[in-house]
């Protein structure tokens, strides 16, 4: 298990958050995309957008849509409806995910027991899941403070 990441191994991938005017929303993109986040209002937002919790967990629901679309074209299946639906909490302190479960589902062109294959294909493959069930490495690179003006 390699515990340090160079930086030439990142940056495939690159999002950015930004808050908005002095306030706790932010706006988060990656290129030309775009999501809201922020706190709940009991929590000091003002609760206009996903907070990180559902995002992490919006991440995993994404991914396993995007992959049962992609691995139905290989297959030559068309799918005409899918949901995903993730479920887990946070706990401790600090507070980290508990067990996620996410359930599918899956309306397609095919068997029940080939869209059944389809959907448990995805859980073995998908990213975001397997990263997380992996254990992927995260953290802090470069941090840079200035004084407020």
């Amino acid at each position: 298990m390699r515990l340090f990441v160079r930086e030439e191994d990142l940056a495939l991938f690159e999002v950015e958050v930004r808050n908005v005017a002095g306030e706790p929303a932010a706006i988060g993109n990656a290129g030309a995309y775009t999501v809201v986040i922020d706190r709940p209002t009991d929590g000091g937002g003002r609760g206009l957008g996903f907070n990180g919790g559902q995002l992490l967990y919006l991440a995993i629901a994404g991914c396993v849509s995007n992959d049962l679309f992609r691995e139905a074209q290989v297959l030559g299946i068309a799918i005409d409806r899918v949901r995903v639906l993730v479920r887990g909490d946070f706990s401790g302190d600090p507070a980290v995910s508990t067990d996620v479960v996410y359930d599918v589902e899956l309306q397609g062109d095919a068997t029940h027991d080939e869209l059944q294959a389809l959907i448990e294909h995805v859980d073995a493959i998908a990213e975001i899941p397997n990263s997380l069930r992996r254990g992927t490495v995260v953290r802090l690179g470069n941090a840079q403070v200035h004084r407020a003006t």
